[in-house]
């Protein structure tokens, strides 16, 4: 017993103990969440990313060209507010398989993606998170995970008012 504890305690000091420990308590009572597959989906993601993130010109190029949807994953009420024109509302606590099935149909069709942090008002219905907490980050790892390869997100930062961005008032 001692021994395994002084493993234990060696493993947690080099880090390695954390996983562990995050797995184990994973285990009992919730068998259908899987931190260490979501730290990894994670980690695939980054990069993928990286090469998917658009300026607002070839966002709007891309929407333009047959077949793209623009998916805004705010909250209903937010949607209401005020989107880009175009766009569909499916709010990211919404995302199930069968629901993005329904929205985006063809797991193939070409998603544009964007969200409160991209834009500078900071004003509803656009309201900033936390930059390391933005929904654009939940929502392109979403749909990744659910097989949805063909997304691009905004990544610039623009203000609503701009008529470039053809925001709707709600």
């Amino acid at each position: 017993m001692r021994l395994l504890l002084a493993v234990l305690f060696a493993l947690a000091l080099t880090g390695i103990g954390v996983a562990f420990a995050q797995t184990k308590a994973d285990a009992p009572g919730s068998a259908q969440i899987d931190y260490a597959g979501f730290r990894n989906l994670t980690g695939e993601v980054e990069t993928y990313r990286s090469d998917r993130l658009v300026s607002l010109a070839e966002f709007q190029r891309m929407a333009r060209e047959g077949g793209a949807i623009i998916l805004d994953a705010r909250s209903a009420d937010a949607f209401a507010e005020g989107h880009i024109a175009g766009a569909v509302n499916l709010p990211f606590t919404d995302f199930t398989d069968e629901s993005l099935r329904e929205t985006l149909r063809d797991p193939n069709v070409r998603i544009l993606i964007y969200c409160n942090n991209n834009f500078s008002n900071n004003a509803q219905p656009v309201v900033l998170k936390r930059i390391q907490l933005a929904l654009n980050i939940q929502t392109f790892i979403n749909l990744y995970g659910y097989g949805y390869r063909n997304v691009y997100e905004l990544g610039d930062t623009v203000d609503f008012n701009d008529p470039a961005v053809n925001w709707v008032r709600g």
